[in-house]
């Protein structure tokens, strides 16, 4: 008796196209690693990578403006228009530049969550351009 059995192919994996929502996925999981995914101990102060990597002098911003900025092109890429590309790059921006100011940069990192804002931005987007209210793009600020 034949069974039809598909063996896993590597390569497949890899060149796949990732889907809207893994994408979507894949980038919000990013801005909260950078922004939210650690809480302060005994209060309800969250932050993220950016403001520990931030403590690295220039080459610690550099590194989360890049990650950042990775975003901001898969946001482009997800079909934002042009204005909005501007608003999430004006936020990484602000947050770059501020953000190298040693130790008031870091507590800056902390406040202004450049992420978390840009999701919000593009999820409001997605959500408007679809007429879907699947995500709630407040909570994300």
């Amino acid at each position: 008796m034949a069974t039809a059995h598909r063996t896993w192919n590597f390569f497949e994996f890899v060149t796949r196209q990732p889907s809207q929502a893994d994408r979507i996925a894949r980038i919000d999981a990013l801005a909260t690693l950078l922004d939210t995914a650690i809480v302060m101990p005994g209060t309800q102060i969250r932050f993220g990578l950016d403001a520990l990597i931030g403590l690295i002098p220039v080459i610690g911003d550099a590194i989360t403006t890049a990650m950042s900025l990775y975003i901001v092109r898969e946001a482009h890429a997800l079909g934002a228009p042009k204005l909005l590309v501007a608003r999430m790059l004006a936020n990484v921006a602000v947050d770059g530049v501020i953000g190298a100011v040693p130790l008031v940069g870091d507590a800056f990192d902390v406040v202004w969550r450049a992420n978390r804002k840009n999701m919000a931005l593009l999820l409001a987007h997605l959500d408007n351009a679809v007429g879907s209210t699947c995500h709630e793009a407040s909570s994300y600020e």
